[in-house]
């Protein structure tokens, strides 16, 4: 599958936004659901947001919803999270995935290629 490099992470105060980007190189990136996926410490990893493959369907989280927003450019083979109006509860790395299809709502589980991840904390 599509290789995946995350970046963008960093240190904010709360109520602040950062925006994270991912990479992809490899065949067929349009060809797969994008997501983001969150794990914090002492706690099992979580999905975040996802969008479709030509960026008709988006998917969040309801702890992010309204909050960040998912895009895509398959010209670019990008995929970004704009986090805004951020909590400490957002704490977490934050991982790049794709996945090649999921029943209704996307999980974990229906991704197969993952990135790195890049932490994201945030202070109150």
């Amino acid at each position: 599958q599509v290789q995946l490099v995350e970046s963008g992470g960093g240190l904010v105060q709360a109520g602040g936004s950062l925006r994270l980007s991912c990479a992809g190189s490899g065949r067929g990136f349009s060809t797969y659901t994008m997501g983001w996926l969150r794990q914090a410490p002492g706690k099992e990893r979580e999905f975040v947001a996802a969008i479709s493959r030509y960026g008709t369907n988006t998917y969040y989280a309801d702890s992010v919803k309204g909050r960040f927003t998912i895009a895509r450019d398959n010209a670019k083979n990008t995929v970004n999270l704009q986090m805004n109006s951020l909590k400490p509860e957002d704490t977490a790395v934050y991982s790049c995935a794709a996945s090649s299809g999921f029943s209704i709502w996307p999980r974990p589980a229906d991704f197969g290629s993952w990135g790195q991840g890049t932490q994201v904390t945030v202070s109150s």
